[in-house]
């Protein structure tokens, strides 16, 4: 059975930092394109972070993440993360991970490609 398990959120004061895993089990993450979403309360789901597959370190972020967040993966403890620094309020959401076998050294940052597995969901909340 494929599965994808969220950790790492929690509560955390504006500028501070967290590093989010998503780990898989029963397949090996590092042959599935991987991504990270968010939704917020009442907003869309809104792409955050995709890493491909390869060792070619092909990454993309949302506009709203850029230069604060990084996307790596651990193929010894087949987990992606997701360190973000710098939060801010508007970063409160559940953040979801997907994965897709389907995009071979493709970054996709689209929610509706990742069919394969999705994961349960960490919320991070960010506030004073």
């Amino acid at each position: 059975q494929l599965q994808l398990v969220e950790s790492g959120g929690g509560l955390v004061q504006p500028g501070g930092s967290l590093r989010l895993s998503c780990a898989a089990s029963g397949f090996t993450l590092d042959n599935y394109a991987v991504a990270w979403f968010r939704q917020a309360p009442g907003k869309d789901r809104e792409r955050v972070s995709c890493i491909a597959t390869g060792g070619l370190g092909i990454t993309d972020y949302g506009d709203s993440v850029k230069g604060r967040f990084t996307i790596s993966r651990d193929s010894v403890k087949n987990t992606v993360f997701l360190q973000m620094n710098s939060l801010k309020p508007e970063d409160t959401a559940v953040y979801y991970c997907a994965a897709d076998a389907r995009y071979q050294n493709m970054c996709i940052m689209d929610s509706y490609r990742y069919r394969d597995v999705w994961g349960q969901g960490t919320l991070v909340t960010v506030s004073s």
